[in-house]
């Protein structure tokens, strides 16, 4: 039985599965998408965009006195977002390149923050129809089980889940020494290419850590409360709290965390330029 009954955590639900319900309906007519290029390598499709739409809809009915940072549409709510307490950081569709491949790993991604801070979280895959939720201090669930980290102690017996700059490559040559330094180190790397998945897998034991470079706000927020919930780290190269700025982040079980964390920085530090 879920312990978790906040009445955000339920409205953030229920705008998941809304934009789940257009994902869904959308996946079994890719063909006739149209899909826009925002970047190199970074897509958007009207299903994002309606997806979004959807979720926001709800999200300020049930609460228009909050703000909004969604990917597609920005920063919107009380002082255009910037000055409201509570934010919700909205990813409607995670792992829209998936999507568009018909390659069945990607997920709807909505948190609310408190100055700044995840409070609530909610991850929804519509593929498996798994069901991620969190709240600060009340734990983390999946489909109403209580989930909780990997017992893994060493580094060497862990499966790491990792995503590729794909964006911007200024980091390419660092980001390939930390990989060349992990895959010899654990015992294997995967690259699923939706990073709120990749973090809700760590919380719920599938993975037992996780790091990338470059992620936004929207990608890490909900994962990352998931992950602290089911007694995991979470925390920028620099070992502190400011991920969701830096676009860095390291996760992992506790004893995992500590090792993919001193590698990472020992190749970050060892940059040049």
């Amino acid at each position: 039985m879920r312990l978790n009954f906040d009445p955000a955590v339920n409205i953030a639900v229920k705008a998941a599965r809304r934009a789940a319900s257009i994902i869904n309906q959308a996946a079994n007519q890719l063909e006739l998408l149209n899909v826009e290029s925002k970047a190199p390598n970074d897509f958007v499709t009207e299903v994002d965009r309606a997806a979004e739409t959807a979720i926001i809809d709800i999200l300020r009915e049930a609460f228009p006195e909050h703000g909004i940072l969604a990917e597609e549409s920005g920063r919107s709510g009380v002082e255009d977002g910037r000055g409201a307490e509570y934010v919700w950081m909205i990813d409607p569709l995670d792992g829209t390149t998936n999507f568009i491949h018909g390659f069945p790993q990607y997920a709807v991604s909505i948190a609310l923050t408190r100055k700044g801070a995840p409070e609530h979280a909610v991850i929804f895959d519509p593929v498996s129809n798994e069901l991620f939720t969190a709240s600060r201090g009340r734990g983390a669930f999946m489909n109403d089980r209580r989930i909780r980290v990997s017992r893994r102690l060493r580094l060497s017996d862990a499966l790491l889940g990792t995503g590729f700059p794909f964006r911007q490559f200024a980091h390419i040559d660092v980001y390939l020494s930390m990989f060349r330094e992990l895959a010899q180190r654990s015992v294997g790397l995967r690259r699923a290419g939706a990073a709120a998945l990749d973090l809700a897998y760590v919380a719920s034991g599938r993975l037992d850590g996780f790091w990338e470079i470059g992620l936004s706000p929207w990608d890490m927020a909900a994962g990352a409360l998931l992950i602290q919930e089911a007694g995991g780290f979470v925390a920028d190269f620099d070992g502190e709290g400011n991920y969701l700025k830096s676009g860095n982040i390291v996760a992992g079980t506790p004893k995992v965390f500590t090792e993919l964390l001193l590698t990472v920085q020992s190749c970050w530090n060892a940059r040049t330029g």
